[in-house]
């Protein structure tokens, strides 16, 4: 928590001094999204933080799914998807209801995002090369993003700390290289990732009664900001085929 709202404190000092504001200047308004900011209990420890620290007369703090949602579009009846290290949605209605998830990983039943992607690129590519899953370009590919000659000498670096275990994260990107390459696997998991981003929109836009409704979808977050082709081409594809389904 302190950490968050000094990082926080540091922006609105920058963004005061750009303004060319005095450095004790309240503002009008203060409209907070962050990360990890998912239930309702962890958004209220966050809004007295907010309100103690003093930024504005007034204050707003919310996931960073709504963050995304103010940029990416005008429209009132929108879906947003966060796919970054994890993976995240929200819907909302111009009358002002909104569909959201828990978002904590595994345990509420997400899947994908950078993080998630990248510890799945590696089991395939460990399973593929010793024989216990179908062949793929992932082990060769893994093995040499570490510089590694086989994908048994990376698990052995991560298992004694050699490699430091955040860099599994990487992988993501290995992973869509290999996709965009042409191998099954890596397409396969490309192609589930899009699922469950389709899958997230449906159902927000059900919850909210949206489905007959022309409705935005925004897209955000460091896996979707890539632009990844296949990712792209078949997100798309989901949700025409949404709209398409007879309600």
């Amino acid at each position: 928590m302190d950490g968050s709202i000094a990082v926080i404190d540091a922006l609105v000092r920058e963004a005061r001094a750009v303004a060319g504001l005095p450095a004790s200047a309240v503002l009008d308004r203060a409209e907070v999204y962050l990360a990890g900011a998912d239930l309702p209990a962890e958004v209220e420890v966050l809004d007295k933080a907010v309100g103690e620290a003093g930024w504005a007369r007034e204050h707003r703090v919310d996931n960073d799914t709504f963050a995304l949602l103010r940029a990416g579009t005008d429209a009132r009846d929108a879906v947003a998807v966060v796919c970054g290290t994890g993976i995240n949605c929200v819907g909302r209605t111009a009358d002002g209801r909104t569909a959201r998830f828990p978002s904590l990983g595994p345990i509420s039943g997400d899947w994908g995002g950078g993080e998630h992607l990248g510890q799945i690129a590696l089991y395939r590519a460990a399973r593929g090369e010793d024989g216990r899953g179908a062949a793929t370009a992932l082990s060769a590919a893994v093995a040499g993003h570490f510089g590694r000659a086989s994908v048994e000498e990376v698990s052995a670096g991560l298992h004694f700390e050699q490699i430091p275990k955040t860099r599994v994260d990487e992988l993501s990107l290995v992973l869509f290289a290999v996709a965009a390459a042409g191998d099954a696997v890596a397409q396969r998991i490309v192609a589930r990732q899009a699922e469950e981003i389709v899958s997230l929109v449906r159902v927000a836009a059900g919850r909210l009664d949206l489905h007959d409704t022309p409705y935005a979808v925004v897209l955000g977050g460091g896996v979707l900001a890539a632009r990844h082709r296949l990712l792209q081409d078949a997100i798309e594809e989901g949700s025409r085929r949404i709209r398409r389904t007879p309600r």
